[in-house]
């Protein structure tokens, strides 16, 4: 990692897991659905807490649901909810837990509708990012119609621990909105893919 980059200015320069997730994720445009559900039970989980605490548990919740396979996610009952609440490499907190098996149930719902989730997720912005002009940390929005509409429409279909706020950093994660700042070497990167 070379420290001479402009970085958007929340990464901790001394927290290298970090600063590589800024680098090589934050942003970049997700149509993959097991990679969106991951991103979904990640973002359920840091509701209160901060990213950084879910980013270094990743591994440890990767394997606790099942390498993020809805299907697989999908059939969990109570013994693997007990499991993870034994489980001291994730955030054992059991209504996020049943939160995040019961969102697996309506992912696949909505595969079956529309036949892939990023095909969902994606129309609440017209199938491509909304690219902002982020300058500092004051500028970074906390939640958009945008995810307020998605928020809306999956608690109809189901969905619990995704409201407007958890939606628009999921956004961000899987870059649906683009808020690098202007300044940060990724926003020329992914805005001139865009």
């Amino acid at each position: 990692m070379q420290k001479s980059l402009k970085r958007c200015p929340w990464p901790t320069a001394n927290d290298p897991l970090y600063i590589a997730y800024h680098d090589k994720e934050w942003g970049v445009p997700v149509h993959n659905d097991r990679k969106l559900y991951e991103f979904l039970v990640l973002e359920a989980f840091q509701a209160g807490l901060s990213w950084r605490t879910v980013l270094h548990k990743r591994e440890n919740f990767k394997k606790a649901f099942a390498g993020f396979d809805p299907k697989e996610v999908s059939k969990f009952g109570k013994r693997d909810v007990a499991r993870m609440l034994k489980d001291a490499g994730i955030i054992r907190n059991k209504l996020k837990i049943e939160a995040a098996i019961n969102n697996a149930q309506r992912f696949l719902d909505v595969q079956k509708e529309f036949g892939n989730f990023a095909k969902y997720q994606w129309q609440f912005v017209s199938g491509k990012p909304i690219i902002h002009e982020i300058k500092s940390l004051k500028d970074y929005p906390t939640k958009t119609q945008e995810a307020e509409f998605m928020a809306e429409d999956m608690k109809k279909r189901g969905f619990k621990f995704l409201g407007p706020t958890v939606l628009y950093a999921h956004m961000q994660a899987v870059g649906m909105v683009q808020d690098h700042t202007v300044d940060c070497f990724r926003y020329k990167q992914l805005f001139s893919k865009s």
